[in-house]
């Protein structure tokens, strides 16, 4: 049998090497540390009662709340009394590779890509569960937690398919909220255009040149492009960048000055200030005050 594929430290999340996802029960009592991790976090609230610290601010919880995490952002819980959070973590490999396909999805992609770095909410998106939903999305994670002790050789589709059917529930409640009737897939030019940002975040990009090697006109591929997913292509470039930042800063021993030329963003000054736009904390502050505080995956 695989070893389990989840561990605690000191409070903390972290999976074991070759982990694919995971969803598991926490019950917070009292405060719960302020923390970053390195991998998409989904937290369902499905009992008790406390309140959500981020950069948001503090949110008090209520049954059938969502929040989503980009890696990089950082949470805690305070003044909680029985909070029953039904955690569903899931790494950005899986993302990149099984996952991948979401991106031409408008609800998973708005989800999973898009829609937390859109209006201005670096990293974060919250929903709301109705009744008939939680009890849905309940029964998909309780699937994927009774698939954490099986072997992850033997079990692949089986844990990738569980995700997949909680995360279509959560896409769905989404677009229900925002009212959102989108239909058909993303337009391919705005799935390559996100793959080509991707791939090279250090590279000098300009809109004609990414529009050029899709063979479209500037101004069409920013209409393509914001209207798939609420931004402009650079302005999602920009999130990517400093996402990517987030990591190297808690895993690399790189300078930040480094950090900031692996992304894209010589300039260092620059780099500070798009840094502290996302996060609400200089690159270094960051780095000091999560570094020993990640959870990993």
């Amino acid at each position: 049998m695989d070893p389990p594929q989840v561990g605690t430290a000191k409070s903390l999340l972290y999976f074991t090497d070759g982990s694919l996802a995971y969803a598991g029960h926490y019950i917070h009592d009292g405060d719960h540390p302020v923390h970053t991790h390195s991998f998409v976090e989904i937290a369902v609230v499905i009992g008790g009662r406390g309140v959500h610290r981020s950069l948001d601010g503090r949110r008090r919880l209520q049954v059938g709340e969502v929040i989503l995490l980009r890696p990089g952002v950082w949470h805690g819980y305070e003044d909680c009394t029985r909070l029953d959070v039904y955690n569903c973590c899931f790494s950005t490999e899986l993302l990149q590779r099984e996952l991948a396909w979401t991106r031409e999805d408008p609800l998973l992609g708005y989800l999973l890509w898009t829609g937390p770095n859109s209006m201005q909410r670096r990293g974060m998106l919250v929903t709301r569960l109705d009744a008939q939903a939680l009890k849905a999305s309940v029964v998909h994670l309780d699937g994927l937690d009774r698939l954490g002790q099986a072997p992850i050789d033997r079990h692949r589709g089986d844990i990738i398919g569980r995700l997949t059917l909680f995360l279509s529930h959560l896409a769905r409640a989404v677009a229900e909220h925002r009212g959102d009737d989108s239909t058909g897939p993303t337009h391919p030019a705005v799935v390559q255009a996100m793959r080509l940002l991707e791939a090279r975040p250090a590279h000098r990009w300009t809109l004609t040149e990414l529009a050029d090697q899709l063979h479209l006109t500037p101004g069409y591929l920013v209409r393509l492009f914001k209207s798939a997913t609420g931004l402009p292509p650079m302005t999602y470039l920009a999130q990517h960048r400093v996402e990517k930042a987030a990591s190297l800063l808690l895993h690399t021993d790189q300078s930040i000055t480094q950090i900031g030329q692996a992304v894209g963003w010589a300039d260092q000054n620059y780099f500070a200030r798009r840094f502290k736009a996302h996060y609400g904390l200089p690159a270094s502050t960051y780095r000091h005050r999560f570094t020993h505080n990640t959870v990993r995956m």
